[in-house]
């Protein structure tokens, strides 16, 4: 596995690199295919937090824990990808043979154009990555492995750039846009 781990507020020592690289290296047990990472160590009003994304040939993994020391949170989150993992294996590979199906798609309510208004708030950060295409069931499993309420993603089915969201009452919606 590519580490390549970052520190802020506090110093990368060897030791705490080697660490991170042993437990994070455990991943590699349960995927066959090659693995990069990113981690990021900073201290933050006492707490000592590690957090790290994988790249699992296109598939992203994330954790973020703290702790009172940087050890302790490198274990939380390496026990956390590693159950990330095997639910991978289970559900996204189960998923992987089935059809894709029961995402709701919405259609706007009439009349629900937004009125122009000022924005509030300002971009503060812009995150690039890469997209490889996936099926809707790889779409959900990915935004699950995530934590993250929504997902953009290149839907290999109709080979358009789409938008997985969870709705509040626990199920999913699609957006779709026309050209």
């Amino acid at each position: 596995m590519q580490l390549a781990v970052y520190g802020k507020n506090i110093e990368v020592t060897d030791a705490l690199r080697e660490y991170a690289e042993k437990k994070l290296g455990k991943l590699e047990r349960f995927v066959d295919e090659p693995m990069t990472a990113q981690a990021n160590m900073y201290v933050e009003r006492g707490r000592h937090v590690f957090e790290v994304t994988v790249n699992i040939n296109g598939l992203l993994l994330r954790g973020e824990e703290s702790a009172s020391n940087m050890y302790a949170s490198i274990d939380l989150v390496a026990d956390k990808l590693e159950k990330q993992v095997m639910k991978y294996k289970t559900r996204f590979l189960k998923n992987r043979t089935k059809e894709s199906g029961g995402v709701a798609h919405e259609e706007p309510e009439a009349g629900a154009a937004a009125e122009p208004t000022e924005p509030q708030g300002k971009v503060v950060k812009v995150k690039r990555f890469p997209i490889k295409p996936l099926t809707l069931d790889e779409a959900i499993v990915q935004m699950e492995l995530l934590s993250h309420d929504f997902f953009v993603f290149a839907n290999a089915e109709t080979e358009r750039i789409n938008v997985l969201y969870r709705r509040k009452d626990g199920n999913y919606g699609l957006l779709d846009p026309e050209w």
